[in-house]
């Protein structure tokens, strides 16, 4: 019988390298783009948006953005800029705001734009995958040539929309460095993602009593954390949460037992400390899944070990390695949950209000 579930997520999930590289060579076209909005230092701050996935995407932006140019940066919900922008940001500042949706048809992000436009001290431009959408009209746009999507939920276009903005900051910044970190990205995607798919279906088929997913995650990669989370819940429906690797020790810790999947999306700056969270998970039943660039004698004690390569790259250019692998344990989950990861309960691809 031929497969009727997850028919338009599996390839999506799949396409993300070629995504990733038309990303690094659709920039090449946009360097005025980049001078005009995230290379221009006259902002005083820079504020990336989105709603649900997007917004995910916009803290791992922001936290590059900061790390990467050395000036300030925040991520924002949407929905916070158009009802709450007086709690957000402070006035009298200059700032440019970044809007940030796959189909540029999102309502909240598209309020968001059009409630600052005409403000004096506010500029606007965006990131999407449809460059004919309303937001691409209503705002300047980068735009990922490969990442559009039939599916409802976001895999390839997260990456290479993350990937994307990353690349523009390095380029903005002239971080030489990390643009070659970048492109080396890129070249190990194809390997990793094949690689994920396999580990994810044995991970989930040969472990059948797990029935909680906590992902952790900390820096730029406190944002891949939520957005782990949130590919499982959205395909599958099952108990899920994600948290700052270290503030998970302070009381969430006391949902794990066995049964429990604590995935840990382990940082180069952060390795030594992180590690002893994921040791401790592991002596309470937890079922530990590491996702890092390789091995090492400290992680030994985990159930599973995901390398993506890449151990010379900062943290944030192996951003988008980290990925597939949380993408495909939620699509997995879904056949296994007799649910169609194309087709998740009450969603649409795109939210409006």
């Amino acid at each position: 019988m031929a497969q009727t579930q997850g028919v338009l997520t599996y390839p999506e999930i799949g396409g993300q390298s070629d995504a990733l590289a038309a990303a690094w060579k659709q920039l090449e076209a946009q360097q005025e783009w980049i001078s005009q909005f995230i290379g221009n230092s006259s902002f005083d701050e820079v504020i990336f948006i989105g709603s649900g996935t997007s917004y995910y995407l916009a803290q791992t932006a922001a936290s590059t953005f900061r790390k990467w140019t050395g000036r300030s940066g925040a991520a924002y919900p949407s929905s916070e800029i158009f009802l709450f922008r007086e709690q957000a940001v402070p006035p009298g500042k200059r700032v440019l705001l970044v809007g940030i949706s796959r189909s540029g048809e999102s309502t909240e992000v598209i309020l968001a734009l059009e409630s600052v436009k005409d403000l004096p001290d506010w500029t606007i431009c965006s990131i999407t995958c449809d460059e004919e959408s309303t937001m691409a009209k209503l705002a300047p746009y980068l735009l990922s040539p490969l990442g559009k999507e039939k599916s409802t939920v976001m895999t390839k276009s997260f990456s290479s929309m993350t990937f994307m903005l990353q690349a523009a900051m390095a380029r903005a910044a002239g971080k030489t460095e990390q643009l070659k970190q970048l492109q080396e990205a890129v070249e190990l995607s194809a390997g990793v993602v094949s690689k994920a798919d396999e580990t994810a279906k044995e991970l989930i088929s040969g472990h059948p009593e797990l029935n909680k997913f906590i992902y952790l995650g900390m820096g730029s990669y406190y944002g891949l954390a939520q957005e782990a989370c949130l590919k499982i819940k959205e395909m599958s429906c099952v108990w899920t949460e994600s948290f700052g690797t270290m503030e998970f020790r302070h009381g969430p810790k006391s949902v794990v037992e066995p049964g429990t999947m604590v995935c840990l999306l382990l940082s180069e700056t952060a390795r030594n400390y992180e590690i002893k969270v994921a040791q401790e998970m592991k002596e309470y039943g937890a079922h530990v899944v590491i996702i890092t660039a390789d091995k090492g004698g400290d992680t030994g004690f985990a159930d599973l070990v995901f390398e993506t390569g890449g151990r010379a790259l900062s943290d944030e250019a192996r951003a988008v390695l980290y990925m597939p692998l949380v993408q495909y344990i939620g699509y997995y989950t879904a056949l296994r949950e007799g649910r169609n990861p194309d087709s998740p309960r009450n969603l649409t691809q795109v939210v409006k209000i």
